[in-house]
């Protein structure tokens, strides 16, 4: 299928022209490949997977991304942080007798002639900007070795060349008769071609100083990246989705060029590109995207089925481990493993189904300075996306959690729980005391009881709030029960010791990840005849105490489906039900 013509890594554009001028010599209308592949999406898949080509692709991150040439192919991953819109550009153009594509491009290979708008295509893409994913463990992230083919490295001699060949061409006015297909290249201002890309739907993020100030908390050497989707329904891509892209990356000198010298005179305004430098934020042009899960986040992930006898051990190792965490205390390791398992697989009406968040009590500022740190170092050594916030009046009054929109800019400022599926946050409330909320303070704890009760988080529109489903794993640590956030269980903590754990070997570790990510997304049912039995027993606890609402009996049915999957068993059966209700049973126990 994939003849020896083609360089897929080092010439993907090659690819993009070759198909396209055979679509052209076997008769297709140029005006009808808008929103359709011609055959180069097909190559690139079969050279990516069926000749398992992937892991040659070099990744993009921050150690390799000035040292991977421009319009080769690459990956990036990382999480859609904005929706930016869609942008025009001159997707096929006739060139003489012949036509020629710009899909996947930024600037134009051949100058475009003047002549009729109908040998002028104007074409259409999406505008994402993707940021690493929020609280990305370092174990989560691939390994240098693993980053793809760097052969392709520029050389420190040939980077410094390029680099005063770019200082020199913006310090002068070049007369160049190609056209760019970014907003405002110098045909487009002269008024020979329409400024289309400056019409965007959706304006690009503006950076002030550092491209950095969008993403609180990550540092300078971080990697952005704005992506370029071509020909995929709007439904296939969501906000704060975790993705892997695969496409041509472009940095030119002409694009920065054309950026720098851009002015208002077209009459449309300002470019709306103009505050995303190439050379600061790489454009990748994608050919091919996939969803990642988290155990696309795992780096030896075994492939292998989760059968109850080989899941049992490391249950019990992993228990063990948790037990040890929080000073040999059972029963609290139970319900951090429970904890650990959840996750949101239904939404009824305003109830998120599957939700099990925990809320220890019993933490004084000596105990939380212990356990507190031996618990937040295990959970970021066991799940790939950790947050920790420490709850105090000033962190209430000050923080930003929520994303707001800003006009000014036209882009989403990202905030503290704009989070990706699957993250985990520890919430340390033991340093919280007596004060006054501010307005700000008081619409913080606000967001925060909706995430912990709803799994929603409310997006600041300016003229109006937007809910954003989210799941993320809760874990609230304080003296007493939380009055911020309403968490689905109350566990008092009863440390037998306070020496510190051992650190767990690399092997466990992984086994325990594997075990976490693999269990988690495991279906789940009950049986008829063990739905009669469970109904029959939650009337009966009703009926013995009326302080049970049906949040409490609803938390019964969450325990014991994570109760069964723990074991990885797919079906509910009466030994994992029975001990789900013992553990709620020693819980209610402890609060007396």
């Amino acid at each position: 299928m994939v003849g020896p013509q083609y360089d897929f890594l080092a010439n993907p554009l090659g690819a993009v022209r070759s198909t396209f001028d055979t679509a052209i010599a076997s008769g297709s209308d140029p005006s009808s490949l808008n929103g359709r592949d011609w055959g180069a999406i097909d190559l690139f898949r079969h050279f990516l997977f069926d000749q398992s080509q992937l892991s040659q692709v070099p990744l993009l991150t921050p150690a390799t991304v000035r040292y991977v040439k421009p319009n080769t192919l690459v990956r990036f991953r990382g999480m859609v942080q904005d929706m930016l819109g869609n942008e025009f550009y001159v997707g096929a153009y006739k060139d003489g007798s012949a036509w020629r594509t710009n899909k996947f491009m930024d600037v134009c290979q051949y100058p475009i002639p003047i002549g009729s708008s109908a040998d002028t295509l104007i074409w259409e893409r999406r505008l994402l900007y993707c940021v690493p994913v929020p609280g990305l463990n370092s174990w989560a992230e691939i390994s240098p070795e693993a980053v793809g083919n760097l052969s392709m490295d520029w050389t420190s001699e040939q980077r410094d060349k390029r680099r005063r060949e770019d200082e020199e061409s913006s310090n002068m006015a070049v007369e160049s008769d190609e056209v760019g297909c970014s907003p405002n290249t110098k045909r487009m201002r002269e008024g020979e071609h329409p400024p289309l890309a400056s019409q965007s739907q959706g304006a690009v993020p503006e950076i002030a100083g550092s491209i950095m100030s969008l993403v609180p908390g990550l540092d300078d050497d971080s990697s952005c990246c704005l992506v370029k989707i071509y020909d995929l329904p709007e439904s296939e891509l969501k906000l704060n989705d975790v993705f892997e892209f695969v496409g041509i990356l472009t940095s030119d000198s002409e694009l920065q060029e054309d950026t720098e010298d851009s002015d208002l005179s077209n009459g449309f305004g300002e470019d709306p590109l103009h505050h995303f430098p190439p050379n600061k934020v790489p454009r990748l042009h994608c050919f091919i995207h996939r969803k990642l899960s988290v155990l696309d986040f795992l780096q030896n992930k075994p492939i292998i089925e989760p059968k109850p006898d080989l899941v049992k051990g490391i249950r019990e190792a992993l228990l063990r481990h948790l037990s040890a965490v929080l000073g040999n205390d059972d029963i609290a390791a139970h319900f951090m493993l429970l904890h650990l398992l959840s996750k949101v697989h239904a939404r009824v009406d305003n109830l998120a189904v599957g939700k099990f968040s925990v809320n220890f009590t019993c933490f004084s500022k000596e105990t939380a300075s212990i356990f507190g740190k031996q618990l937040n170092l295990a959970i970021k050594n066991l799940v790939p996306f950790t947050h920790c916030i420490p709850l105090t009046v000033e962190y209430l009054n000050t923080a930003t959690l929520a994303p707001k929109k800003n006009y000014d800019t036209n882009r989403l400022e990202t905030g503290v729980l704009q989070l990706a599926e699957g993250s985990h946050m520890i919430v340390d409330e033991t340093q919280l005391e007596a004060g006054t909320l501010n307005s700000v303070g008081v619409e913080n704890a606000r967001l925060l009881q909706n995430l912990t009760e709803l799994q929603k988080v409310e997006y600041d529109f300016k003229y109006y709030k937007m809910e954003m489903v989210t799941d993320v794993q809760l874990l609230v640590l304080s003296e007493g029960k939380s009055n911020i956030l309403p968490a689905d269980v109350i566990v008092p903590i009863r440390p037998s010791q306070t020496i510190c754990f051992e650190a767990a070997e690399a092997e466990a570790l992984e086994a325990w990840r594997w075990y976490l990510a693999t269990i988690r997304q495991l279906p789940h049912c009950i049986e008829s005849e063990m739905q009669k039995m469970v109904e029959s027993d939650l009337v009966a606890a009703r009926q013995a105490d009326r302080s049970l609402n049906p949040q409490d009996l609803s938390r019964w049915l969450t325990m014991g489906r994570l109760m069964s999957i723990s074991f990885g068993e797919t079906s509910l059966s009466l030994e994992h039900w029975q001990m789900a209700k013992e553990l709620e049973r020693l819980r209610r126990e402890r609060l007396k």
